[in-house]
């Protein structure tokens, strides 16, 4: 197996092998009554390595060395792009690289995410790109609310506007923001390759200022609707939780404890975090299977259940695997069709 790891298995082809589990999973009825896969989240979690790697930092909230595991979390349940960082990195200049690398049918417009998730920068070149960032930001209260026009008053709320936008830096670098927004689109670059690059050389760069001050823009609208809108942040709250929930489960569906120690070199630890997303992805998807067919003896025999009640309950369930039993290949089995497995009756 360690033959077969060095000499044929990439990454791309594990991300080939992941697109491919995404696509099946979405053909079932039941991942669509817990999201549309119109919203996605993105969250990292730690893994563990030795002190002495050059990707291994410590980190002050998790404690102890390793790197970041970043994944973004359809809320359907299942995750959709997998990212291996250093601890020190801003999270957020990742969470934008599923517009080129997530090529399954799972299309994602609105993405949550925590405090590491955004910046106004970020805020500005997803607005651009079409996507709508809600994070669950920490302290917003201190963030400053921006004026579109220094000559308009607000009722009641006016003393929340400290500060107002330069509107005309941003039209004279709209050519060139856009120009790097197309280049996205096209898959020339990355997201994150720009917001690094921006972020490096922000004190000289006439970009990086138009796309945060575009950002602020934005941002504000997006703290206004926050605060008036308390189904949005449920919304966020659900979506933030199921992130962190994915976390737990693909540290759980780690062999051993998961940690990372043994693995020194970069290509592989990449390919780790990219085959521990591929066998979380397939229990999920095995667990969907069996809670259909549950589903389904349990309408055989009369029994009648809600939308409501099936959207309560998740594929993250455990204690059915046997993660440390006997496994053993059989090339003679012939897997099962799942043609009836796809069609699910509930009342909405």
């Amino acid at each position: 197996m360690a033959f077969v790891n060095q000499r044929h298995v990439t990454e791309d082809k594990l991300s080939e092998a992941i697109t491919t589990v995404i696509n099946g999973y979405n053909e079932f009825p039941l991942p669509k009554i817990w999201g549309a896969g119109k919203h996605a989240s993105a969250d990292g979690t730690k893994w563990d390595l030795y002190a002495q790697n050059l990707i291994s930092e410590y980190h002050l909230r998790y404690g102890g060395y390793g790197g970041i595991g970043y994944y973004l979390v359809s809320d359907m349940y299942i995750a959709l792009f997998s990212r291996f960082t250093t601890c020190g990195s801003w999270e957020g200049h990742n969470i934008l690289d599923f517009i080129v690398e997530n090529e399954s049918d799972v299309r994602p417009e609105t993405i949550h995410a925590d405090t590491q998730g955004q910046s106004a920068a970020i805020f500005g070149l997803a607005h651009l790109l079409g996507i709508r960032l809600q994070p669950r930001i920490r302290n917003w209260k201190g963030l400053n609310l921006f004026r579109s026009n220094p000559d308009i008053s607000y009722e009641h709320i006016d003393l929340l506007f400290t500060k107002r936008v330069d509107w005309n830096l941003i039209e004279t670098m709209l050519p060139e923001m856009l120009r790097v927004a197309v280049s996205i689109g096209a898959g020339k670059i990355k997201p994150s390759t720009v917001l690094r690059r921006l972020a490096t050389y922000s004190r000289k760069n006439k970009l990086y200022f138009a796309f945060r001050e575009l950002g602020y823009a934005v941002r504000t609208i997006f703290l206004l609707e926050y605060l008036s809108d308390v189904d949005l942040r449920r919304l966020i709250q659900s979506a933030t939780n199921k992130s962190e929930r994915f976390n737990q489960f693909v540290q759980w569906v780690a062999f051993g404890g998961g940690a990372l120690a043994a693995e020194g070199v970069r290509d592989e630890q990449r390919k780790f975090i990219k085959y521990n997303h591929l066998v979380a992805n397939l229990l999920i998807y095995h667990n969907v299977v069996t809670m259909t067919k549950a589903l389904q003896r349990l309408a055989v025999d009369g029994h009648t259940f809600d939308e409501a009640l099936v959207s309560s309950v998740s594929p993250y369930q455990t204690e059915h695997i046997n993660r440390f039993g006997r496994y053993g290949f059989k090339h003679d089995r012939v897997p099962e069709s799942l043609d009836s497995v796809r069609i699910l009756s509930v009342a909405a």
